[in-house]
């Protein structure tokens, strides 16, 4: 029997309670995720990516088939090194859509036997970004419905 397997890649700065959603579908759905972190040099992160692992680890730690790795350079060669053949992106609104349409259909091409799924999180997460989190901790807003505590509490001492 084969295991089935999906990696869920993002830069999860912060993971949010969105992502966490995800997480956990995923690992009713399938044997194995690889929650893949990525350095993502062209963005500028909050978190290095090893803290972002170790935020990420604390949070879906009741998950025993979840894995978290972090990883440089293109998503597709990150999944065929590790012979998975299914990426997990999320939905959040159509605002998303063009965006992970064109992202679906890039990797695809170069990687045909790599397919992408798509997840919705659940309604009450819909609206949850990293980027709007990240906004509202800098400013001084209360982020912790939309972050598990450890990420609030890191968050915190960042803006501190």
């Amino acid at each position: 029997m084969q295991l089935r397997s999906v990696v869920y890649p993002g830069t999860f700065d912060p993971v949010t309670n969105g992502h966490t959603d995800l997480i956990s579908r995923a690992a009713r759905l399938y044997d194995r995720v690889v929650v893949a972190v990525a350095e993502n040099t062209a963005k500028t992160p909050l978190f290095p990516a090893a803290q972002r692992v170790a935020l990420l680890h604390g949070v879906v730690s009741e998950y025993p088939n979840v894995e978290i790795v972090a990883f440089a350079g293109l998503l597709v060669e990150f999944a065929r090194a590790r012979q998975m053949t299914v990426i997990l992106r999320g939905l959040r609104a159509v605002s998303d859509f063009e965006y992970e349409f064109q992202l679906a259909g890039m990797n695809r091409r170069m990687a045909p036997d790599i397919e992408t799924v798509f997840l919705t999180p659940a309604e009450q997460y819909a609206y949850i970004s990293s980027g709007l989190v990240k906004e509202i901790a800098r400013l001084g807003g209360d982020v912790s419905t939309f972050v598990a505590p450890s990420v609030y509490a890191a968050l915190q001492d960042h803006f501190r």
